[in-house]
């Protein structure tokens, strides 16, 4: 299957973009078990490294299969990579370092501010329409954000701001990587960003680095994997759908944290989250059906490319 950046279509693929998204999350959500694993014996840089080496790996395994080959991964407005970089590397360090000291369901929870500041940034950013009952539904979804953290208890200790702040750096670089689906294909979108944060944590290692064991670096290489291909399909979801439309879905990432929270952690979830989490699931699924019911537009909105155009 070729990986040519898509051309405007008659009208997104609204339905195909949210299920790439869905699937794209449950492997991200997987890494980051995996990360947090990871990181009771190792340096949070050492683990952005693994994710992102083999991440390239990923990549490339993936570019030379597919048609137009390495042409595929040519860059095209710096800027833009550079900030889309920035912005997923600030997200790592602060969500990874956020595991450290948080229940993963927690951390998921507060990161979910996310979809609030895609939403209001697709408007000015991207020249995306948001109406009336969407943007119910996406507050409607923070709501239930904020049932699951319970403000003023011991979630909003200093170490809370270290996943929002992460969300905020997410909300950045899925903005980024969603006007940059309109003149790079996937494959690029996710190699430079990567390639930038291999070299930058490739140099903190002779301070940090602490040599694996054989099942660890096992787990290195599938959290790597399965990062990178979460990220594909996440970035082919924003291809297909409006920011504004995907980002409620990110909440579905919540249920797998509680999942392998109880697994793997005994972290057993209270009756806030049960009903928080129903509140983010609503959301997403009332948004899903405005979708599905609207007529299709006759065209993607444009939006502004700003300075880069």
């Amino acid at each position: 299957m070729s990986d040519e950046v898509a051309k405007p279509a008659a009208g997104e693929r609204i339905g195909f973009g949210i299920a790439c998204a869905l699937v794209g999350l449950f492997g991200m959500a997987v890494m980051d078990a995996c990360a947090k694993f990871l990181g009771e014996g190792y340096a949070v840089s050492q683990i952005i490294l693994a994710r992102n080496f083999f991440g390239l790996m990923t990549i490339l395994a993936f570019v030379v299969f597919s048609s137009g080959g390495l042409a595929n991964l040519r860059p095209r407005r710096p800027v833009l990579l550079l900030a889309r970089a920035c912005a997923n590397l600030g997200a790592a360090f602060l969500f990874f370092t956020g595991l450290r000291y948080m229940p993963l369901a927690d951390a998921f929870a507060i990161a979910f501010a996310a979809p609030l500041f895609i939403t209001a940034l697709s408007v000015p950013v991207l020249g995306e329409h948001v109406g009336i009952r969407r943007w119910a539904a996406v507050i409607f979804g923070f709501l239930g954000v904020l049932v699951v953290v319970q403000p003023g208890t011991s979630a909003f200790r200093i170490e809370a701001l270290l996943p929002l702040g992460a969300a905020f750096c997410y909300a950045i670089a899925m903005l980024i990587g969603r006007k940059q689906t309109r003149f790079l294909s996937t494959s690029a979108i996710l190699f430079w960003p990567s390639l930038i944060a291999v070299t930058v944590t490739l140099a903190m290692m002779p301070a940090q680095w602490q040599t694996p064991t054989l099942p660890d670096l096992g787990l290195f290489i599938f959290m790597g994997v399965i990062g990178t291909a979460g990220m594909m399909l996440i970035t082919q979801g924003y291809r297909f759908a409006p920011a504004a439309v995907i980002a409620p879905f990110d909440y579905s990432v919540l249920l797998w944290g509680v999942i392998f929270g109880w697994v793997i952690w005994q972290d057993v979830p209270g009756a806030e989250v049960w009903i928080g989490s129903a509140m983010l699931i609503a959301s997403g699924l009332y948004i899903l059906h405005r979708e599905t019911r609207k007529p299709k537009e006759t065209a993607p909105p444009a939006g502004p490319m700003g300075p880069t155009s």
